[in-house]
């Protein structure tokens, strides 16, 4: 395993973090899901003997599970050893002695006396305006670090990157956890800000959410086959000068094994392969713009048609060559995470296209996902 310093707080964290959001589930007779706790307390304490020294965990992750079997990994001797991350659920504050409280509750599930990095978690222009700064949560988090509940105080991040400046800007935050891979670089000069202010920075998605977890997208055209997809999506990743660690959810012992043995190998791409995928990456984003620039204006449709959805399954498949991910997000529309109807809903009444800003052949398009993707 390598390691890398984290900003400027003097640690060095393994290039890759345990991601302790997608640890096993099983249901119980009455079909609720709920955490595999022996296997997942397995799985985490393998990948900190394969030197993984930073798990990042959260109130809500596993049914409100995951806490409980990060807290019984860590006590298998690994808490003086392993960066525990939890994060404050910021939906569940209404009032400033709420962060007292919920990380009371927390520090019991983890079996701790004090969490590493604790984060604001999902923070957007909204949260930071009217719950950090309206209810003084930041005054209430430092009193925390005073009693030693806390070592660095850090945030998630989940907005337009411009957005992340003025929460950088506060100086509070040792850290911040961010998306960025191959599919969505866009908080990439936000990255770089907060690099260059001394924050740690981590990657979360490296693999995109799933979406590069498979073999045979068009990415792997650019280094002639030689490395999967999955293998360069996380290289890319941790090619950037800026990230510190490359966070990934896993399951299994195979998952931690595949990802080790990246993060433990010289995982940066070189100078010319690096160039290869900004070709590409390039040629992909004049190619998606002729489906959908991701705007919006399009909605809502008459008839529920959930436009911004159905064009992204098929940028996947027609533009990245991504054929499971993109089946996998068509199938999605209208269940519980991606409300309404796939493209066999559209009448072709033509009202979206006149609000499209791009003029997209929206209807052109949607035809074409009914005819790739089925009912």
């Amino acid at each position: 395993m390598q390691y890398r310093k984290f900003g400027n707080t003097g640690i060095e964290l393994s290039l890759l973090g345990f991601g302790a959001m997608r640890l096993p589930m099983k249901p119980d007779n009455q079909g609720v899901s709920h955490i595999s706790m022996d296997e997942s307390v397995d799985v985490l304490c393998y990948g900190f003997e394969q030197g993984i020294n930073y798990v990042d965990t959260a109130y809500g992750y596993c049914a409100g599970e995951s806490e409980i079997a990060v807290g019984r990994a860590l006590k298998n001797g690994w808490r003086d050893k392993v960066y525990l991350s939890t994060k404050l659920p910021l939906w569940n504050v209404n009032e400033q002695a709420d962060v007292r409280r919920l990380l009371e509750e927390q520090l019991g599930k983890l079996q701790t006396d004090h969490i590493d990095f604790y984060h604001f978690h999902a923070v957007n222009a909204d949260s930071f305006e009217n719950k950090i700064l309206k209810l003084n949560l930041l005054d209430e988090a430092l009193k925390a670090k005073e009693r030693g509940q806390i070592r660095f105080l850090s945030f998630s991040f989940h907005d337009k990157p411009e957005k992340m400046l003025p929460v950088i800007d506060t100086g509070a935050f040792t850290s911040v956890l961010c998306q960025y891979n191959l599919l969505d670089r866009a908080n990439e000069p936000s990255i770089k800000y907060a690099a260059e202010k001394g924050l740690g920075v981590i990657a979360m998605g490296p693999v995109g959410g799933g979406r590069l977890a498979f073999a045979g997208s068009i990415f792997e055209d650019a280094l002639e086959g030689r490395v999967s997809t999955p293998e360069l999506a996380l290289r890319f990743v941790l090619s950037n000068p800026d990230i510190n660690l490359a966070l990934s959810g896993m399951s299994t012992r195979q998952m931690v094994d595949g990802n080790v043995k990246i993060a433990g190998s010289n995982a940066a791409l070189s100078q010319q392969e690096m160039s290869r995928i900004q070709e590409l990456q390039e040629k992909c984003r004049s190619l998606a713009d002729i489906y959908c620039t991701g705007c919006g204006y399009c909605m809502p449709c008459p008839f529920e048609v959930n436009i911004p959805v159905c064009l992204e399954a098929l940028i996947y498949h027609k533009v990245y060559r991504m054929e499971l991910p993109a089946r996998d997000k068509y199938a999605a529309i209208g269940g519980e995470w991606i409300k309404g109807k796939t493209a066999y809903a559209c009448t072709n009444c033509g009202a979206c296209e006149a609000k499209c800003p791009q003029k997209v052949k929206i209807r052109e398009h949607l035809a074409e996902a009914a005819a790739v993707f089925g009912k």
